[in-house]
């Protein structure tokens, strides 16, 4: 089943096999699928029998929190890699969206997050009409918006010499440090968003659209997709995500750092990458996503576990991990295509 074909279906193009598919394919869906899983299954049990403190409450809590703002970011990147896109803006989006919020704060929570949602989403907004309508390439558009980005962030910060401080009595950064049930605040943010995103891209005629366009765009265009404004919106989505990823940073940290998001951009394309989306587009999963983010903070805590070893490493080991499941989802690929 194509992306196309499933306009109009109740079937979503992320993952559903056709009835008629071969026990090979199913495999090769399965494993492209739930690989990411079964891979962070495994390294939680290693690490777990390995450290005695990695199954702490405090590890673990940290770890979730710190997980989360990446996770959001790489909710909105899923989007847009499954049109076949990409957004390197979010990193630069994320730190600006932080400093907007962190500004905003004294002027209430509502300031605090409507600003940076409203700003990032508006860069997001830019570069979705320069790529869909002026169709210039994603990656410039995009980098010529992180570079936008991080200098309206240092215009509003003095060339980064001011910082901007949350009331940490706030409402607003309570947000970011409050506990529900014994979990971080932005946890439970971030599980509501998945499970939204979820819905949306898989149970929505616009979340059909994404995976069409990314499938075969020209294929979708004849179909009567929405090509241009699927697009646009994805990229939108992408930059609101980014800012309130940010603002919550800030909430949790009750200050608006200049100097974060500091190639977040990659982390979250590893991370969608890993949890089984195609760079090609026209196939991927939201919940994919979030294994991804989990699996790559597993990883860093364990090299931070081991105490021994460099911080560096981790990108070694990330980098390492996300060419090996590159390599495996184009022979998957191909193996699909000729069985």
């Amino acid at each position: 089943m194509t992306a196309v074909q499933t306009i109009g279906t109740g079937h979503s193009a992320g993952g559903d096999e056709p009835a008629g598919s071969t026990r090979g394919e199913r495999i090769s869906a399965l494993a492209q699928q739930h690989g990411a899983l079964v891979t962070l299954i495994v390294a939680v049990i290693a690490a777990s029998l390995s450290f005695d403190t990695f199954l702490t409450t405090d590890n673990l809590g940290n770890m979730a929190v710190s997980s989360a703002f990446l996770a959001v970011v790489a909710l909105g990147m899923t989007f847009v890699i499954i049109t076949g896109g990409i957004d390197l803006s979010v990193g630069s989006l994320f730190a600006l969206g932080g400093v907007l919020g962190a500004w905003g704060s004294r002027y209430g929570t509502l300031v605090a997050l409507l600003l940076p949602l409203t700003v990032c989403g508006l860069i997001g907004l830019v570069n979705g009409l320069l790529i869909a309508r002026a169709r210039l390439a994603p990656f410039i558009v995009t980098l010529a918006s992180l570079l936008a980005a991080r200098g309206i962030l240092l215009a509003i910060t003095n060339e980064g010499a001011t910082t901007y401080l949350v009331d940490d009595t706030s409402f607003f950064a309570r947000l970011g440090q409050d506990k529900l049930l014994g979990v971080g605040v932005p946890v439970w943010i971030t599980v509501a968003l998945f499970v939204l995103g979820a819905v949306v891209l898989r149970r929505t005629r616009f979340g059909q659209y994404v995976y069409a366009v990314g499938g075969n765009e020209d294929a979708a265009a004849l179909m009567g997709a929405p090509v241009a404004r699927t697009k646009t919106t994805v990229y939108a989505l992408s930059g609101v995500c980014a800012g309130l990823a940010g603002a919550l940073n800030a909430a949790w940290l009750v200050s608006g750092v200049t100097i974060l998001g500091s190639g977040m951009e990659l982390e979250a394309i590893s991370a969608v990458v890993i949890g089984g989306t195609l760079l090609t587009g026209g196939f991927g999963f939201i919940s994919g996503s979030l294994v991804g983010v989990l699996l790559l903070k597993v990883i860093q805590n364990v090299i931070n576990q081991i105490g021994s070893l460099d911080s560096a490493y981790q990108q070694v080991v990330s980098g390492a991990f996300l060419a090996a499941v590159v390599i495996a989802q184009t022979w998957l690929g191909r193996r699909r295509r000729m069985l």
